[in-house]
């Protein structure tokens, strides 16, 4: 009979009331949430070192040990326990932090497994702070389990032992444990990589690594299916609704496009292709514009929503700062104001917001550009056919949707939806998260522009290295950004802020114009100093990331980042853009504090191909970077990395089988409740409907 996986643990022989309140508090309440509960590590006991063969690094050794003493130090309010571990061929020193308790915990007659770090410490090797198993309790099998045993993260009063003891119990239960993955419907089409009994098993009773590691590839895989079978089930929804179709007129586009001072790329033509003729389709567009920094994902959106306008609707641009936004409104009334269409901007601080709120609702307003402003309840369009959003990744799901919204609830027709974004996104996280999303890629840069020439460096190299370079380029009349961490200064952090560095640079040059940005500033403040230094007013900024997105100041040819070790990335590959941005050379300092940079420093030194250092970020910070705050959590996968593009591959292809199975049926899903559920939560983070 299947075991009930929704059932308290207080079902579970040998749990109650007291065991079950430690449990709830680590999030663990039902048996399911306590299978799922895996091993940090393992230790294999059956391979020891002798001592007289140790060397540094992490081990696990067999001895007794003797020589116990506890002293306190008042400098650092330590307690340290001593004491030497021997073997038949040696001796070693072993010591504890803060673990007093260990000078009574061991009988000198026994033997005990070490598993600890030997390293150098103060001029003598030593085994640092190792847990302690009783030799007997492994080798005579008294707790259960064999030589390779499972380390569990410790919760609170709860230790790996009280873990390991509760799975023994459940020992015979496994073999019940029903499958999640929906086999039974299409075993012609998927080769069933094993079952959830037998993976999770083999996760708390391994016997060896490649045990361990099967184990936890099935449980990545279902996950990884869940999340791929979310993004489809998404896309399918998406499907359903009606939008409205746009034709396609090329001379059109033509004549617009005849009118620029440059060519279009071929990424830019063919994403401008790629768009258009979704926007022919009377199903909702949903695309992704990728584009490296400076790679002109804005005349491609120009383009688009020109198609829009000029049958007879209104497009609406969502943009995350009020100085982006304006950004846009200026560059977009420029390109597409000679053809008659009206552009307008809507920000916090836009004036008269009522009456251009009145000429939105009555369509006389063509392309609305904004930030939050766009989204409150008095915001009307009269036919909203196409919704652009800017840094999509900077906007929850629930922001998103209320855009989308201005058009649903008015008419029943769902908006186009073009989402564009300047951090380039792996190819593995497209099929994982943004699988209901067609995708369309800007990979070159406009003719002329030329690479940032990136260098690391320490602050004590600024005199002789650094200020020269900053004196060259105000010489040439070319403006600086000066980035920092922080506003103001605090005891917490030692990163420099925004305040002391504007002081201490007003100090070595003082016959130049500098000014101070950062997010805190009202917006009116923060926009009348950006226009200060776009219009060359400013010679030095010194800023926050405030202004890390759509900034656009040619003239800015020279950026410094201060503490760049603090910053992943795919943010320091968006605040180099910055510079660059005209015909000159444009070169960024990174100040680092270390004698040595960090291999995220160096990858920026060599490459200024954004989505290569996306793969790279993605291996070494995770997917947050790039896929931004979801307002609804993060996706808290349990076992799969995004970085396995071989079993995401497998997933996806596994996945996309099973869509059109639930699509064909669409009540089929509910006959498998729990990864129903799995799915629903899934959906609700990967939707951008």
């Amino acid at each position: 009979m299947p075991i009930n996986l929704f059932a308290p643990v207080t079902s579970i022989s040998g749990i109650g009331p007291k065991t079950e309140a430690i449990l709830n508090k680590t999030g663990i309440k039902t048996i399911r949430d306590l299978l799922y509960y895996l091993p940090r590590t393992y230790e294999n006991y059956a391979t020891t070192t002798k001592l007289s063969e140790i060397k540094p690094g992490k081990v696990i050794v067999r001895g007794k040990i003797s020589d116990l003493k506890t002293s306190h130090t008042r400098r650092r309010n330590l307690t340290i326990t001593e004491g030497v571990i021997r073997d038949e061929s040696d001796a070693i020193r072993v010591i504890w932090f803060n673990q007093p308790y260990r000078a009574k915990q061991f009988d000198k007659n026994k033997d005990y497994y070490f598993t600890g770090s030997y390293d150098l410490s103060h001029g003598k090797y030593q085994l640092t702070s190792p847990s302690a198993q009783l030799a007997s309790d492994i080798e005579n099998n008294t707790i259960g389990g064999n030589r390779y045993r499972p380390i569990y993260p410790v919760r609170g009063a709860f230790k790996s032992e009280g873990f390991k003891k509760i799975f023994e119990t459940l020992r015979a239960d496994f073999a019940d444990i029903p499958d999640l993955l929906p086999y039974s419907e299409s075993s012609a089409i998927f080769t069933k990589p094993g079952t959830r009994a037998e993976a999770l098993f083999k996760a708390h009773f391994a016997e060896n690594d490649a045990e361990a590691k099967a184990a936890r590839e099935y449980l990545a895989y279902e996950e990884l299916f869940e999340l791929i079978l979310a993004a489809n089930l998404n896309k399918k929804e998406n499907q359903k609704l009606k939008s409205e179709s746009v034709a396609f007129a090329p001379d059109r586009i033509k004549e617009i496009t005849g009118s620029l001072k440059f060519k279009l790329t071929n990424a830019q033509r063919l994403a401008t292709y790629e768009i258009l003729k979704d926007l022919e389709k009377d199903v909702p567009m949903n695309r992704l514009l990728q584009g490296d920094v400076g790679s002109g994902k804005t005349i491609v959106a120009g383009l688009s929503a020109y198609e829009v306008i000029k049958a007879g609707h209104q497009v609406a641009l969502l943009a995350p700062t009020a100085i982006l936004a304006s950004q846009h409104a200026e560059s977009l009334s420029s390109l597409l104001e000679p053809f008659g269409v009206k552009v307008a901007l809507l920000v916090g601080s836009t004036k008269h917001k009522s009456e251009l709120k009145k000429k939105i609702r009555k369509g006389e307003i063509d392309f609305v550009i904004g930030t939050h402003a766009l989204l409150t309840d008095d915001t009307e369009f009269s036919s909203l056919t196409l919704c652009i959003i800017d840094e999509q990744h900077r906007f929850g799901v629930n922001q998103r949707q209320k855009l989308l919204e201005k058009t649903v609830k008015n008419t029943g027709i769902a908006p186009h939806l073009l989402m564009m974004t300047a951090t380039p996104i792996p190819r593995s996280l497209q099929l994982a998260i943004f699988g209901d999303l067609e995708v369309s890629t800007l990979n070159e840069l406009p003719k002329g522009r030329q690479p940032v020439l990136t260098k690391v460096i320490r602050e004590i190299d600024f005199t002789d290295t650094l200020y020269p370079e900053v004196r060259n380029y105000l010489a040439k009349k070319q403006q600086v950004y000066w980035i920092c961490k922080k506003i103001t200064e605090s005891g917490q952090s030692d990163a420099v802020s925004v305040k002391k560095q504007t002081e201490k640079l007003q100090k070595v040059f003082q016959k130049e114009r500098i000014a101070f940005l950062h997010g805190r500033m009202k917006p009116d403040e923060k926009d009348a100093i950006m226009e200060r230094f776009a219009k060359g007013e400013i010679d030095i900024l010194v800023s926050t990331t405030v202004v890390e997105v759509g900034v656009n100041v040619p003239n800015a040819n020279l950026m410094v980042i201060m503490d760049a070790d603090g910053y992943g990335l795919a943010q320091l590959h968006q605040l180099r853009g910055r510079v660059g941005r005209g015909q000159d050379l444009a070169k960024c300092f990174l100040v680092t504090g270390n004698d040595e940079p960090s291999r995220r420093l160096k990858e920026l030194e060599k490459s200024n191909d954004g989505f290569y250092l996306a793969e790279v970020d993605l291996k070494l910070r995770g997917p947050g970077e790039i896929y931004g705050s979801l307002q609804h959590g993060a996706l808290n996968l349990q076992f799969a990395s995004l970085t396995d593009s071989r079993l995401i591959v497998a997933a996806s292809r596994d996945a996309r089988k099973f869509t059109d199975v639930f699509a064909k049926t669409p009540n089929q899903l509910e006959k498998y409740p729990e990864l129903s559920s799995c799915i629903k939560q899934y959906q609700q983070l990967t939707t951008l409907n």
